[in-house]
């Protein structure tokens, strides 16, 4: 067993402040690293300690970030997801350096991580795989892997997940721009244009197996499903999948075992199915790293899966896996505007009231006064709903968003009640391409919505803590007023 005393979270956002909290539950020290506008961040004033690294674009900075940690005595990296999470030269400095990398290995992020080396593997163990070509190093292999598969096809980033690096090409005169515009997308996010290409099934379920591994065996956690999306960035997701049945669940689970131990994974990692109109299902990739919907498996099933991964990466063993119950559904709160063609929107949150319900859990990065940047993803929070079955987690989840109050930037919050009250969602009839396949138009604004904000209109906009940084106006020490300890 190697001990984990302190813990340097390289990432920001929710992830950060999910991480922390489960440190602070073990009792293992964390230690927040911040860009300079990240410096008021809930993330930053929720760790024992923080470290500035300078410009936005910091938290892809590896050497700063290790030094960071080694300096101030951190003994473990955990990277949430997004940023260096998926980079196996990152993990390896970090091991470099004597810091145990909360995550897989180099060699099994470098097998499995890259989609072209994920794509081999899978075919040398008899698992199917999408059809097209895993090498794409230019515009003219590109539209010959397309001619030979057939169009649509999708151009797809190497070196990364997230839908980004990504482009669905319908005919060979989009090929050329297609690929340009992947290339610099995927250099941006990942430091790696390389691409690769594969044939578009339509319509297709986006199903994702969860798994945790030792390096040597590896055990399934169920599946979710991920069809909501746009733009291939996942909206909605679910645990358990409404659309496949007992024994595809099976084979997806044992697919997902079979490539983690063939490949000799350890820590937790996702495993991606698309499965087709006819059921049959591909693997698509694996995200080396925990991701962005994990916590509706966390409650269908009883894991932190967090501390779950602290525990691998200290020589732990695997978990064993929980028979799921009931059925968990989480929205993606973002900041943007879903009726002007999902533009971004930044600024302050000038007033903020999270739902308090049971079984309704929020994942934030935020707290009322804080800053949406243009420079990072935005995604504010996670909105998560447990029921004894879908349609109980469902209404939940519309009730919790109903009673949530965002003012200050735009988001997504009335759209998302739109889909959970679609037809297409409440059937479980969703594919990848639902979204995009009719017209949102704007919704009114939810009276709860209004009335929680009126309630909330004369509380102060912005506390803060004797350091400066942001703090919760709702905790119960604000209503103590003053007062002395000691006297």
């Amino acid at each position: 067993m190697r001990a984990i005393r302190k813990v340097l979270v390289a990432n920001r956002g929710e992830i950060a402040c999910r991480v922390i909290r489960t440190l602070r539950e073990m009792g293992i020290a964390s230690l927040a690293v911040h860009s300079d506008v990240d410096r008021d961040a809930p993330h930053v004033w929720m760790a024992d300690e923080a470290v500035g690294l300078g410009a936005p674009r910091s938290y892809l900075d590896a050497t700063l970030i290790i030094t960071a940690g080694q300096r101030a005595g951190a003994s473990a990296v955990h990277p949430g997801y997004g940023f260096l999470a998926e980079n196996a030269q990152f993990a390896a400095a970090c091991e470099d350096a004597g810091l145990v990398f909360i995550g897989p290995s180099p060699a099994a992020m470098r097998a499995l991580g890259d989609k072209r080396a994920a794509r081999k593997a899978a075919e040398d163990i008899g698992v199917p795989v999408v059809p097209g070509a895993r090498q794409c190093d230019s515009p003219d292999a590109a539209a010959a892997a397309a001619d030979r598969v057939g169009y649509p096809v999708l151009i797809k980033a190497a070196g990364g997940g997230g839908g980004k690096g990504m482009r669905r090409v319908h005919s060979r005169e989009e090929i050329k721009e297609a690929f340009a515009g992947a290339r610099r997308e995927a250099h941006a996010a990942f430091s790696d244009d390389r691409l690769l290409v594969e044939k578009y099934i339509h319509p297709a379920r986006h199903v994702e197996v969860q798994i945790l591994g030792d390096g040597v065996g590896a055990v399934a956690l169920g599946e979710r499903e991920c069809s909501l999306q746009r733009r291939y960035q996942k909206v909605i997701e679910e645990s358990p999948s409404p659309g496949i049945d007992a024994r595809t669940r099976s084979r997806l689970c044992e697919a997902a075992v079979k490539l983690a131990a063939a490949t000799g994974y350890a820590n937790a990692g996702t495993v991606e199915f698309l499965v087709g109109p006819d059921g049959a299902f591909y693997f698509l990739e694996v995200n080396t790293r925990l991701q962005v919907e994990h916590p509706v498996t966390e409650a269908v099933t009883g894991l932190d899966l967090v501390r779950s991964q602290i525990e691998i990466a200290s020589g732990g063993a695997l978990p064993v896996p929980p028979d799921p119950r009931g059925h968990a559904i989480e929205a993606r709160l973002n900041a943007e505007d879903p009726y002007s063609q999902f533009l971004p929107s930044t600024g302050k949150i000038l007033m903020l009231d999270w739902p308090t319900r049971p079984q309704t859990r929020i994942d934030s990065g935020i707290v009322q006064g804080s800053e949406v940047h243009p420079f990072y993803d935005s995604l504010l929070a996670k909105i998560i709903c447990w029921g004894q079955d879908r349609e109980q987690a469902r209404r939940r989840l519309v009730t919790a968003l109903r009673e949530t109050t965002i003012l200050g930037v735009h988001t997504s919050q009335a759209f998302i009640i739109q889909l959970l009250e679609s037809e297409e969602l409440r059937s479980g009839a969703t594919h990848t391409t639902t979204i995009e396949s009719r017209s949102w138009e704007p919704a009114a604004v939810p009276a709860e919505v209004l009335q929680l904000a009126a309630r909330s209109a004369h509380t102060p906009a912005v506390l803060r803590t004797a350091g400066g940084a942001l703090c919760d106006q709702y905790s119960p020490w604000h209503a103590l007023g003053g007062f002395r300890m000691g006297a």
